[in-house]
């Protein structure tokens, strides 16, 4: 190897003709450079320099050199790390088991956000940089993630929340030896800025009113005062945990969930019309007029199709909950869309994936997918002004300052 230490920028340069030729430069130095501080860590920790006398009868001494190869955006680099007699040195700068530079782990995390597989970051780190990562080195990089997880399913959240929205989305498990769904239940809040933000996300969980009453009591512990509106899916058992947790918070099921689920009974030929009949009921202006035009559907449509007669009785309370705001409000609150549209960008990055090998692997995605979205909500969402005016007089006192 070149010894580039008492060379000048232009004589190194004079050196090279072609690009490889400063990529080859430029690794020498890496190493090089790596080396030195090498001998200067363990000249601090044996206290005397090497060859120096000092280091007579002093007990320990070096001992040889052990051999290391490194992976960084250079590619490979095989460095030799020194050794004392008592085994007590251990590099700094670089720590006895790692095999990779920070540079490169950061670079295998942000292709693994974007939904890459382990084999197309493996194929692209090779291509790129001529590293050979295997499938263990992408697991172990991308399970340094898991503690900011589970940091971020624990911080602390805003006393109150004027709306929040709840909604699950599905992904394919292994589990046992075979593959299961499992459901990343998401919780999104809307702060009296009128700003959103994913306030978490619970994976794999069965859907009941004691799970939706932990979610409400870990949201509690978290700081969590108040919540003026919630707005749903079709979940069964969150009125009640809600309820229990957060007595004074209006309940609100999404319409366009409802529509879904009316017209998979309906033969497509009756769909229009009947999809026409009910947004008379939900497009109304007042509660009362929203009534009289149910009343109208039931007679028409009753003996036809009476599961969608008794699915709107059924909730028509949680349904109509929309009708006591003003017209700001309800169109943030009559669908959930708020939150299907964060999930629509999930699925951007996990549509790739068939299914994920473990519950962690599955957080791992999800958590660096919801901070690459949620870093650019920033914004109010769109006539929070007016919104948070309403939310002031409706709510005398619940908003805080």
């Amino acid at each position: 190897m070149q010894n580039y230490r008492d060379m000048t920028i232009r004589e190194l340069a004079g050196q090279c003709e072609t690009v490889d030729d400063i990529h080859a430069m430029i690794r020498d130095l890496f190493k090089e450079t790596l080396q030195q501080v090498f001998e200067a860590e363990i000249e601090e920790h044996l206290g005397y320099s090497k060859h120096n006398s000092k280091g007579i009868n002093t007990g320990n001494s070096r001992n040889g050199y052990s051999k290391k190869t490194i992976k960084s955006k250079l590619g490979e680099t095989k460095l030799n790390i020194p050794r004392d007699r008592k085994g007590e040195y251990e590099p700094q700068i670089i720590k006895k088991y790692e095999t990779s530079i920070n540079g490169l782990e950061d670079q295998i995390i942000a292709l693994y956000s974007k939904g890459m597989s382990t084999r197309d970051i493996e194929d692209h780190m090779k291509d790129i940089y001529g590293i050979n990562v295997s499938s263990s080195l992408v697991s172990k990089v991308t399970d340094k993630v898991l503690p900011l997880v589970y940091e971020w399913q624990s911080r602390l959240l805003d006393p109150v929340y004027p709306i929040v929205f709840l909604d699950a989305i599905h992904f394919k498990v292994k589990h046992e030896n075979r593959i299961v769904s499992k459901a990343a239940y998401t919780v999104l809040g809307v702060n009296t800025d009128g700003i959103k933000d994913i306030l978490g996300i619970w994976i794999g969980e069965d859907e009941s009113a004691s799970f939706w009453l932990n979610v409400c009591q870990d949201l509690k512990s978290r700081g969590v005062q108040d919540i003026l509106i919630a707005c749903k899916d079709g979940l069964s058992g969150f009125s009640e945990a809600i309820n229990a947790t957060f007595p004074k918070t209006d309940i609100q099921s999404c319409i366009i969930h409802q529509l879904r689920n009316n017209v998979k009974c309906v033969p497509h030929k009756f769909r229009k019309e009947l999809m026409d009949d009910l947004k008379k009921v939900y497009k109304a202006y007042t509660l009362e007029q929203a009534e009289l035009a149910f009343d109208e559907f039931k007679e028409k449509w009753g003996n036809k199709y009476p599961s969608v007669i008794i699915s709107w009785e059924t909730n028509w309370l949680e349904l109509t909950t929309f009708f006591s705001y003003p017209v700001e409000i309800r169109k943030l609150i009559y669908t959930t869309n708020t939150i299907e549209a964060f999930h629509r960008q999930l699925r951007k990055v996990t549509k790739t994936k068939t299914a994920y090998p473990t519950d962690n692997a599955l957080r791992k995605i999800v958590y660096l997918a919801t901070v690459g979205v949620t870093d650019k909500w920033s914004n109010p969402i769109p006539g929070w002004l007016e919104c948070r005016q309403q939310f002031d007089i409706m709510f005398e006192g619940r908003l805080g300052k």
